[in-house]
């Protein structure tokens, strides 16, 4: 890929959109609001839905977690009513990678492998990833040519400033974030710590826009303020709602919803850090939320 090719695929695309996602969608509330804004966002055409593994509290294994993931999307789709788009819900990753040259074999990276070959850099497909980016960097090793076929779009790492870079998504799976950062496929991070950590609800915000509207805007209420009140409940408290931001990258229209610059490609390192080559090829860090706009479109969709 060429670098003005490069750069012009790192701008917002225009018009409606062929992407996928890929998410932990088990692991906290957030990947439930990112997944059902684009399945309802008339932007967004959706391709296809991945489980991403992850391993917490909510898990016993990466694969128990990408299992209850997948369980979780055909749930949402059941309550969305778009029973029809579980047929293109796969399974994937059971582990991380075990090195930077080694993919781990999933129904996910093998379906992102066919898939993104029928795209070009002049006409991407668009891979929201919102968890651990195993599935995705699997598929880049398993097919590196796609890297000019794709546009990466993914929540993970800290802000550049922040003193590490020791964020989930991240560091559940290093050697897969160095892959997606050193294949060469433009990059949209999406940062957590320093930009992405300002976009954030509250119960009464909740209630007043989504209470009653449907039965996904229940499910997405009863849920978060559930787990908010499990750690803080007698207390004031607001939820991060992280995952919806990288999600909204594909409907940033006039950079509504957030800004961002365009600079070197950071490299991940496995000490929870960044090293930095001003000689690497480009890539775009959101810098900023516009943090009512988004929630006002987002509580908008959900609605629907």
């Amino acid at each position: 890929m060429t670098e003005t090719q490069l750069l012009k695929n790192l701008n917002v695309p225009e018009g409606t959109v062929d992407c996928v996602l890929d998410t932990d969608t088990y692991n906290e509330i957030d990947d439930q609001f990112a997944l059902s804004l684009m399945m309802k966002h008339e932007k967004c055409s959706v391709r296809a839905l991945y489980a991403a593994p992850f391993f917490n509290n909510n898990s016993t294994s990466p694969e128990d977690g990408m299992e209850k993931s997948y369980d979780e999307i055909l749930n949402l789709l059941t309550l969305m009513e778009m029973e029809d788009k579980k047929s293109i819900t796969y399974r994937g990753s059971r582990t991380y990678l075990p090195d930077e040259k080694t993919p781990v074999p999933s129904p996910a990276a093998d379906h992102l492998c066919t898939l993104a070959d029928e795209y070009s850099a002049e006409h991407p497909l668009y891979v929201v990833a919102i968890g651990a980016i195993t599935n995705v960097a699997s598929a880049l090793l398993y097919n590196p040519r796609i890297a000019d076929k794709i546009v990466i779009v993914w929540l993970g790492g800290h802000n550049k400033d922040w003193p590490d870079t020791k964020e989930f998504n991240m560091v559940q799976d290093i050697a897969a974030a160095r892959v997606i950062f050193n294949s060469g496929a433009p990059v949209v991070q999406l940062p957590c710590m320093g930009v992405v950590s300002a976009f954030y609800t509250t119960k009464p915000e909740l209630e007043y826009w989504l209470r009653g509207k449907n039965k996904l805007c229940d499910y997405l209420c009863d849920h978060t303020i559930e787990e908010a009140e499990s750690y803080a409940a007698g207390r004031v408290w607001s939820r991060v709602i992280w995952d919806v931001t990288a999600a909204a990258w594909i409907i940033n229209d006039g950079n509504r919803f957030m800004s961002s610059v365009i600079e070197p490609a950071p490299i991940p390192t496995y000490d929870g850090q960044y090293a930095f080559n001003p000689h690497r090829h480009f890539f775009r860090r959101v810098t900023h939320i516009n943090r009512d706009a988004l929630f006002g479109e987002l509580f908008r969709v959900l609605a629907l």
